[in-house]
């Protein structure tokens, strides 16, 4: 007789193939808005969820005469709305409700204008959100008015009619971040995808057959974040267990943090920084072959570490491409696309109609899939981590804001190598949030100036004038962050 082992290796769940990502549509619910809407002081202030940095003490708004007039024309049907907004941080969602809930029904009380409840709009939320926050996550976006993405580089169809049918029908506005993802950056702005000028072309396209005269505008808005208190005794001790974690000296300052110069802290940055890369440039030299150089240009430290930063980046995405054996083709941000739409097909199996009906074999052969695509998509986290990383950025400008916004990108970088999936950022301190809205884009102005008898040269006119529009939605995001 066999003799037949009863022990079992299971894989961790994590790790695990899953079945395919569903479409999750959106269900606005009244109660669920009112509910957000009533402990909103609460999520702005504390830390509910481990992901969730809060500790906003303030919310101030710029320029909200500008957004209650043009929510006004839209829900007296003469306009429709596309809200472009800067994605710094997880926190925004949460700036943007006070920003729609708050601030808009009392500036427009103060212009004596009248707008009709709900005072919200529609947003998009990347679906695999519900994957490492909770699936309950899913059901209070919807609830919200949420559209669920799938980031690819693929148009998924039922997405986009769903968006079109909303920009031209939907009782409420829709809120998009053009930069794609967040960037850790107060004040600057990645390069914008062009899918929220899309969007807007389609809406004026879609209206024009209807027979429907409304004009689409895509209203920029800006998010900065503010310290009220000194963060340097904070900084100090986020600094020293980096320093730590990274088997550094720690040059911990303790109580004097508040009276000590700001070059103290830059130099223990570049420290960190210059340990991080080294680091990472033998560890991807010596276990994927990647060749760095030996010197590093640069007119001060600063300038160099990034210039090695960007090559230790490239390598990165490059491992990630020769495993799934997809080309090094577009930008930074297009890459990692399509390196995490591969890693999901390959972990949320759409091929696989059922996925409980495999075998224990079949199974195995999945997960172990999975598992080895996880471990790859790591990589590309960590660019991710960095994209938005800049040289001087602050040397130009040592203020604690970007002290903080840089010392908190390095701790997800090393939280994520020492293994943790969603790091816990420490709170530094109270902030404040500042939005300003923008000027007004027509877009309308752009679908009329592309019209053309030919159909190629239609296509191509409008191709143009994607283009042009997310040029101008960059630099008015861009010219927005001093203003």
């Amino acid at each position: 007789m066999f003799n037949i082992s009863h022990h079992r290796l299971v894989t961790p769940p994590e790790y695990r193939a899953q079945p395919k990502l569903e479409f999750i549509p959106q269900r606005v619910n009244p109660l669920i808005l009112r509910l957000a809407v009533l402990v909103l002081p609460i999520l702005l202030r504390f830390r509910l969820r481990p992901w969730l940095p809060a500790g906003i003490a303030e919310v101030k708004v710029t320029n909200g005469e500008t957004l209650a007039k043009f929510y006004q024309q839209f829900q007296a049907g003469k306009n429709r709305l596309l809200l472009a907004f800067r994605h710094v941080e997880v926190d925004d969602p949460l700036s943007l409700m006070y920003l729609f809930t708050r601030t808009l029904p009392r500036t427009a009380r103060k212009l004596d204008i009248s707008l009709q409840y709900p005072f919200y709009s529609h947003f998009m939320y990347d679906r695999g959100m519900t994957m490492w926050a909770g699936k309950w996550l899913g059901w209070v976006f919807s609830g919200l008015g949420g559209i669920s993405v799938y980031r690819s580089k693929r148009l998924d169809r039922e997405v986009i009619r769903t968006l079109r049918d909303l920009l031209v029908n939907g009782k409420m506005p829709m809120l998009i971040a053009p930069e794609g993802a967040t960037n850790g950056h107060s004040e600057v702005v990645s390069p914008l995808e062009p899918g929220t000028a899309q969007l807007g072309i389609w809406c004026a396209e879609d209206l024009q057959k209807a027979n429907r005269d409304k004009e689409v505008f895509i209203v920029p808005i800006s998010i900065k974040y503010y310290y009220v208190t000194s963060i340097w005794l904070n900084l100090d001790r986020l600094l020293s267990k980096l320093e730590a974690d990274c088997g550094l000296p720690v040059q911990r300052i303790g109580k004097s943090a508040d009276e000590i110069h700001e070059d103290i802290f830059y130099q223990r940055l570049l420290d960190l920084s210059n340990y991080v890369i080294t680091q990472m440039e033998g560890f991807y030299g010596h276990f994927y072959n990647c060749q760095f150089p030996d010197s590093h240009s640069g007119e001060i430290a600063e300038e160099a570490l990034v210039i090695r930063l960007h090559r230790l980046l490239e390598q990165a995405l490059q491992v990630c491409e020769q495993y799934f054996h997809i080309p090094s083709l577009g930008t930074i941000i297009d890459r990692c696309r399509r390196i995490e739409e591969t890693g999901w097909n390959r972990i949320y199996r759409r091929d696989i109609a059922d996925i409980q009906t495999l075998s224990a074999f079949e199974r195995g052969l999945a997960d172990w899939m999975a598992h080895e695509s996880t471990i790859r998509m790591r990589h590309m986290r960590l660019v991710e981590s960095f994209v938005a990383v800049t040289k001087n950025y602050v040397l130009e400008k040592p203020s604690p804001e970007r002290f903080a916004e840089t010392t908190l990108i390095i701790f997800d970088a090393i939280a994520r190598i020492k293994g943790i999936k969603v790091p816990r950022r420490p709170r530094l301190g109270w902030r404040k949030s500042q939005l300003t809205i923008g000027t007004p884009i027509s877009v309308t102005e752009y679908w009329l100036n592309c019209q053309r008898d030919s159909p190629k040269e239609h296509r191509q006119a409008m191709k143009q004038a994607v283009t042009d529009l997310t040029a101008e939605l960059q630099i008015a995001l861009e010219g927005m962050i001093y203003s």
